[in-house]
């Protein structure tokens, strides 16, 4: 149940960058390459969170 629910948490959190970077169409290359990169790293992060958790209830 804990791992749907920080999955669902995470998949809002993409969902929301790229609708934030949708609704910001005056933005440059460089900054929607940094935001890109942000939500690349957040989406790393989470997963390895999950990894540990998964590994954490064994």
């Amino acid at each position: 149940m804990r791992g749907r629910f920080f999955s669902g948490l995470a998949a809002g959190a993409l969902l929301g960058a790229a609708a934030g970077m949708m609704m910001m169409p005056q933005m440059d290359y460089r900054t929607r390459r940094r935001v890109k990169r942000a939500g690349k790293r957040l989406g790393h992060m989470t997963q390895d969170l999950m990894d540990n958790m998964r590994e954490y209830r064994r």
